[in-house]
């Protein structure tokens, strides 16, 4: 029974650890102990009955709702995708710039390609701007 309890272990490893949460945690390995041995009495072989206690038994959610564990909030990438979309439009926009320079110094012909690339930071300016007044 010792798969059970490193089962339980590892569902309640994100519950901060108090009484309360140690008695249901001992609750639920019983509850399933018992779920085992019944399911060894109608028949089944012991890891069998241990695999179809634990799927049976299911998620978490519930139970997390029950004890008043508050999900983390999900960090925003939205920052990240703006400084992204910034540092590699820059070296986009250096390479064409270097290109032209290079290879044809008489004629600016990279003035139109890195016209399309400042839509990638500006589209994300507004992704975030949007995320950062909407929290």
């Amino acid at each position: 029974m010792k798969r059970i309890k490193n089962h339980i272990d590892e569902l309640f490893k994100d519950i901060p650890h108090n009484h309360e949460t140690e008695m249901v945690k001992q609750e639920i390995i019983e509850n399933l102990e018992e779920k085992v041995f019944y399911l060894m009495e109608q028949g089944k072989e012991q890891e069998d009955a241990i695999h179809k206690a634990i799927v049976e038994f299911g998620d978490m959610e519930d139970l997390k709702k029950e004890l008043g564990v508050k999900e983390p909030a999900k960090k925003s990438m939205a920052k990240l995708n703006l400084e992204f979309s910034i540092w590699g439009s820059g070296l986009i926009i250096a390479v064409f710039i270097f290109m032209n320079l290079y290879y044809t110094p008489h004629t600016i012909w990279a003035i139109y390609p890195i016209f399309a690339i400042l839509w990638w930071p500006l589209s994300m300016y507004f992704v975030w701007s949007r995320k950062k007044w909407s929290e």
